[in-house]
């Protein structure tokens, strides 16, 4: 064993990593010390901002909840607008409607009043040319001469009658 070359080999490799490896080993340990306070700190750095992701994705909800609402609400009085829109519409066509129909009743009851005025004056000129028919027929110079007469008779009656 001691003459075999692998037998020196493993030796020196081991005498090696004693000596050697507790130079190395130390710097070595630090580096891996540094690397994982190094990850550690992206850990927490990732920790953090995942927890601000969070705080801002539930103030992000919070906010589209709140828009909701408005736009809800919105929606709400927009509806309840336009049916007040609709009911003072229908009321104002309702008014409308009322107006213009009493205006064609007045219209008619004028058209009716003109139309009795006429039939009226119609029948008053009938009834004139119809009594000076008669009259012109029924009576000559004799007879109005004693109507005449009749009515100067009467006279003084008539305006004493109507002085009193």
């Amino acid at each position: 064993m001691l003459h075999e070359p692998l037998f020196w080999y493993t030796v020196a490799f081991v005498l090696f990593f004693v000596l050697v490896g507790r130079r190395i080993w130390r710097p070595l340990a630090a580096m891996l010390d540094a690397r994982a306070a190094a990850v550690r700190l992206e850990l927490d750095e990732a920790a953090r901002l995942k927890r601000e992701a969070e705080a801002m994705l539930a103030e992000a909800q919070r906010e589209r909840d709140a828009a909701m609402a408005d736009s809800e609400r919105m929606v709400a009085n927009a509806r309840a607008e336009a049916a007040r829109i609709a009911e003072a519409a229908a009321r104002e066509a309702d008014a409308n409607a009322a107006r213009r129909e009493r205006m064609a009743q007045d219209r008619i009851g004028a058209a009716q009043r003109a139309a009795v005025t006429e039939v009226r004056d119609t029948a008053a000129t009938v009834a004139t040319e119809v009594a000076r028919r008669i009259v012109t027929e029924a009576l000559d110079a004799d007879a109005d001469a004693v109507l005449v007469d009749r009515a100067i008779a009467r006279l003084p009656a008539v305006l004493t009658r109507g002085a009193a």
